[in-house]
């Protein structure tokens, strides 16, 4: 088995982060859960009601022989508004904030760079909010939520809203993703 590394964000909806993370080669999981907050061991529905403290957030272990954490933050950054301030598109509230949640003290500064060079591009109409914080606990999200896109392709809310984020990692990453 290679030895793998963990990235955690937070860019939205759970569903659509995880889908467009799974196109990559070198991704070995994705994982949907919550992270960021105060409450311990939270529901979907604790989470969706905003008094948790938690983002929706992704746990991506992947081969940093195949990918590095740069380029994870690189797909994270292309996949979701940066932005938008506790929200994604339709999805309103602190849970879809845009979170980085790092697990030791290079993911943080790699990511507080990333940021801070997002910002200085000027890309954007607007200043980039994207947290960086550390990872304190991160809480698996329930069965249903797990693969979400994959076994529910049809659902109107992932062909408008998962299906773009899955489409734009396959083209931009053309040369990553898996064959």
């Amino acid at each position: 088995m290679t030895d793998t590394e963990t990235a955690t964000v937070g860019g939205g909806c759970f569903w659509c982060v995880e889908a467009a993370f799974k196109q990559l080669d070198g991704i070995e999981s994705v994982t949907s859960g919550y992270a960021g907050g105060h409450a311990d061991d939270p529901s979907y529905r604790e989470v969706c009601s905003g008094t948790t403290g938690h983002a929706e957030v992704v746990q991506v272990e992947y081969d940093p022989g195949a990918l590095s954490y740069e380029d994870i933050l690189e797909v994270f950054f292309t996949v979701h508004d940066p932005t938008q301030l506790n929200r994604q598109g339709p999805d309103v509230g602190s849970q879809y904030r845009s979170i980085v949640l790092s697990h030791d003290d290079d993911q943080r500064q790699a990511a507080e760079n990333y940021v801070e060079a997002l910002d200085e591009e000027g890309g954007y109409d607007d200043d980039v909010v994207t947290e960086v914080e550390p990872l304190e606990t991160f809480y698996r999200a329930e069965e249903k939520h797990q693969d979400y896109f994959e076994k529910n392709p049809a659902d109107a809310y992932c062909t408008m809203h998962a299906q773009p984020k899955v489409e734009k990692v396959r083209e931009r990453f053309r040369e990553k993703v898996k064959a």
